[in-house]
């Protein structure tokens, strides 16, 4: 099996990109849009100067539990830049999203309270409501992590989207919302 049939059979609809997206993609924005897979794996990312968005990590069923995912995300942590992506909020009646939760926060993710995130899938016409995660090496800030997420929607998600879907995602404005909380006193780094 190729690895966007991966993908495609793990992710729903509503948070594929089409195979035609994601190779113009790897073409066009080479230098930032990358793909890391294996037999038991497929990680789709973004490198950007200042952070790494992970777009879909994949281990398959049968290498679960071997360390896998923990090892692709060591690697990208050792980039030392924050390291951000979307996820499912956790449904009790699909235990897939409630392990995945598990695993990041296990491995240093927080949840951005203050962002929020929903985009209507150009495929169903469903909205489709995610959590940010992210994982810094430096007290980095969710104003700063929203500004990161925006970036990544207005370059990478909705890149070339009329041309490929024949019509436009929503604009940023509209699809992410920044909400102000009391930040905790962090320590000074």
């Amino acid at each position: 099996m190729n690895w966007y049939d991966k993908l495609n059979q793990y992710f729903p609809v509503e948070e594929m990109k089409s195979k035609e997206h994601m190779d113009l993609l790897l073409k066009e924005k080479k230098d930032i849009y990358k793909k890391d897979e294996s037999e038991y794996h497929v990680l789709m990312y973004v490198e950007a100067k200042d952070f790494i968005f992970i777009d879909y990590l994949f281990v398959s069923k049968k290498a679960r539990g071997m360390g896998i995912g923990k090892k692709l995300l060591d690697k990208l942590k050792s980039r030392n830049k924050p390291i951000i992506l979307e996820v499912e909020p956790v449904d009790y009646e699909d235990t897939d999203t409630e392990k995945r939760q598990r695993f990041y926060k296990r491995e240093g993710f927080e949840h951005a309270k203050s962002i929020g995130y929903r985009r209507r899938s150009l495929d169903t016409g469903k909205i489709n409501e995610m959590e940010i995660l992210y994982w810094s090496p430096t007290n980095e800030t969710e104003e700063s992590i929203y500004n990161k997420m925006r970036q990544t929607y207005e370059t990478i998600h909705t890149y070339k989207d009329e041309e490929l879907y024949g019509e436009s995602y929503e604009d940023t404005d509209k699809v992410f919302t920044f909400e102000e909380q009391e930040e905790k006193a962090r320590p000074e780094a």
